[in-house]
């Protein structure tokens, strides 16, 4: 048997191992887990109940994660993606006074337009129609993301009026805390410890409980409490003509945030082949146009491949048994949730730091000489952390990269879906700066 799920898993050919996976694994569960308490806390603010919202966030994030390990065969993990939780509770219920139940709905019909897509091909088509010279960029541009998050959550850095972002209070306690977890988990990065990273969280948790910065409230949560939430979907009401702009935009965002992590983490992987292309693509977006459905039935907004899931790469994972490991310790997440949420930012902000230092190795990769291409890809670098967008930050470049080849006269009808694309992401930067 174990030899059977090792050669489905690609064991050999990836040159991974159980432990390295299940390491891997666990990386990625504790660098996202803080979603388990932060996507209730925002969708209470839309009206809906927190504890339904806490279980639904971690049954869909298990079934995302699982179905990814074991369809798709890619270390990628899923959970109801920030950004698109704020849209869905500020935006479409709190400022268009839509009831909670319409807009889980709306994610529900985003859901099964991108697994439509997926079906016929379009899906592919689009990820393929993304020029090779920036995945490279994507995927550093997503290491930029990822270290600002985790510098902003260890408090080195903090939001300034006057110059956007300025260094932080290093006598606060949880920031010195996250400078002892950083300096921990970097020295066993380059000694070479395949678990740095878990070891790095564990070991900077328990220095915060012993110095009284962890903090543990004790509360039962079970799958009960998704029954507030359950089938709620209101999907005749989001079916009407003046929601399908809602529904456009959790279909475009979660559509190009899965594209920009799919090619990021895959690239920071070696997960794509030869000919620059990710094998069983169609399967990773079915597994996740699938999770938003299964999201949205369950109570929660959309669900989409996190870009956390860098961290269980970097430690080694490969193969789908790390998405499998994360899945599984979502379902344990929400019956020990108290314990999970008790581990602090300030241990989880290192791992991302240095996992952002590692992915920007393939700035390497771009070709600088060439302006074509590294305008392009400089701005897909610089505005997907400066705009927390995957999403946004992928459209920026790709838009430039169609424009400038239209400047230089490459017009060749073989690429017209990169122009059709770059019309879109267009009007949708107009649409956005006129609402």
């Amino acid at each position: 048997m174990r030899q059977r799920l090792e050669r489905y898993f690609e064991f050999e050919q990836l040159g991974t191992t159980w432990r390295t996976e299940l390491l891997a694994g666990a990386t990625t569960f504790f660098t996202m887990a803080y979603i388990i308490f932060v996507n209730p806390s925002i969708l209470r603010d839309a009206g809906m109940p927190f504890q339904a919202v806490l279980a639904a966030t971690c049954a869909c994030a298990a079934v995302g994660s699982i179905l990814m390990g074991v369809v798709a065969r890619y270390p990628l993990a899923l959970a109801p993606g920030m950004g698109l939780n704020a849209y869905f509770t500020y935006t479409v219920v709190v400022g268009m006074d839509v009831p909670w139940q319409t807009a889980l709905g709306a994610v529900f019909l985003s859901g099964v337009a991108f697994l439509i897509l997926t079906l016929v091909g379009a899906s592919r088509v689009i990820v393929e129609s993304i020029p090779q010279e920036l995945y490279a960029a994507v995927a550093a541009g997503i290491g930029l993301f990822i270290a600002m998050l985790g510098l902003k959550n260890a408090g080195l850095i903090v939001a300034s009026p006057a110059t956007l972002v300025q260094l932080g209070n290093l006598r606060e306690p949880h920031t010195l805390l996250a400078i002892l977890g950083l300096f921990l988990t970097a020295a066993l990065q380059v000694r070479g410890v395949k678990a740095s990273m878990i070891v790095g969280v564990l070991a900077t948790t328990a220095v915060g409980a012993m110095t009284g910065l962890v903090h543990w409230q004790p509360q039962t949560y079970g799958f009960a409490d998704l029954g507030a939430t359950f089938g709620q979907l209101d999907i005749a009401a989001a079916s009407k003509l003046g929601l399908l702009d809602v529904v456009f935009v959790f279909l475009f965002v979660d559509i190009f945030d899965n594209v920009g992590t799919l090619v990021g983490v895959t690239k920071k992987a070696g997960l794509i082949d030869s000919s620059q292309q990710i094998p069983r693509i169609k399967r990773i977006l079915i597994a996740d146009s699938a999770a938003t459905m299964v999201g949205a039935i369950a109570g929660t907004s959309t669900v989409t491949s996190y870009i956390e899931s860098a961290a269980g790469v970097v430690a080694g994972g490969r193969s789908g048994v790390t998405a499998i490991v994360t899945g599984l310790l979502f379902l344990v997440a929400l019956f020990v949730a108290p314990l999970v949420g008790a581990v602090p930012a300030a241990a989880t902000a290192p791992t991302l730091i240095v996992v952002g230092s590692l992915m920007m190795s393939h700035v390497g990769e771009i070709p600088w000489s060439n302006t074509a291409v590294a305008i392009p890809a400089f701005l897909t670098i610089l505005t997907i952390p400066l705009t927390a967008s995957i999403a946004t930050g992928l459209s920026i470049g790709f838009t430039t990269y169609a424009l400038l080849k239209l400047a230089r006269g490459d017009v060749r009808k073989s690429d017209w879906l990169v122009y059709l694309l770059a019309a879109i992401f267009i009007a949708r930067f107009v649409y956005l700066s006129g609402s």
